[in-house]
């Protein structure tokens, strides 16, 4: 499967420790150079810095059509706009990215996309993780990534966690 990932769900799943979900579903994930630099950023160090520079299974890519990128660049910022320029290229079965206006475009360009709570329901359905409730958790307290509870209560339902 190809899949292509936006900054956000790399970042965050590599704040809780949890990274490796995306090697379990899908062997390989591509990242395009603006996510890369996005991530490794010398002055201002995220979680998954690291683990973009060393995992051999996240393949890092450049954009070929960069005039797709500028023009995606009138609605999204530079790493959203060349993951799905970059999905696009290569034909991707999946985008992964959890901004609600990146969400918008890769559906009006019929890309099939996901986020980091999809990710984990699908982890959690393909036994890869017991429990979504203590990553939701984490994902809120640690990596202070905010998530709506009528949206929270909904994601545990489709885990079969509520």
């Amino acid at each position: 499967m190809i899949v292509v990932s936006d900054t956000s769900p790399i970042n965050n799943l590599a704040a809780i420790n949890q990274l490796e979900i995306l090697r379990e579903l899908y062997g390989t994930v591509i990242i395009p150079e603006a996510v890369y630099r996005e991530l490794t950023e010398p002055d201002f160090p995220v979680a998954g810095a690291t683990e973009v520079q060393t995992f051999n299974w996240i393949e890092v890519r450049q954009v070929s059509n960069r005039t797709v990128v500028n023009a995606l660049q009138s609605e999204l910022d530079i790493g959203e706009a060349e993951a799905i320029a970059l999905a696009l290229e290569v034909s991707a079965e999946q985008v992964i990215i959890d901004e609600r206006l990146g969400r918008i475009v890769a559906d009006r360009l019929s890309l099939n996309y996901t986020g980091i709570l999809g990710i984990l329901i699908e982890a959690k359905t393909k036994g890869l993780i017991p429990t979504v409730k203590p990553l939701l958790d984490a994902l809120r307290n640690e990596a202070g990534f905010w998530i709506a509870e009528p949206l929270y209560n909904r994601v545990l339902q489709l885990a079969g966690e509520r």
